[in-house]
């Protein structure tokens, strides 16, 4: 894992590369989960159709967004779900 932006010339541990990277405002497609409820901002956001699963700060819109691979995303959610 690491922030979008992060320099780095080499693959992270979750897979993707340097040309994965983007500043979160950048990216498109971003939705809250729909247990978040609509009032609540303390949640993340995750952008739908890229090649990576980009992660933000709902109250960040602007921020840094960090990325993960698909594989390790599904991972992480099979473990919240339990």
């Amino acid at each position: 894992m690491r922030t979008a932006g992060q320099p780095s010339s080499a693959p992270s541990r979750t897979g993707t590369s340097t040309a994965d990277r983007h500043k979160a405002s950048t990216l498109t497609g971003w939705y809250k989960s729909s247990y978040s409820g609509g009032t609540n901002d303390n949640c993340v956001e995750i952008a739908s159709g890229h090649a990576t699963v980009p992660v933000r700060d709902s109250k960040d819109r602007s921020g840094p967004a960090l990325i993960f691979s698909v594989d390790s995303w599904t991972s992480f959610i099979g473990a919240v779900k339990g």
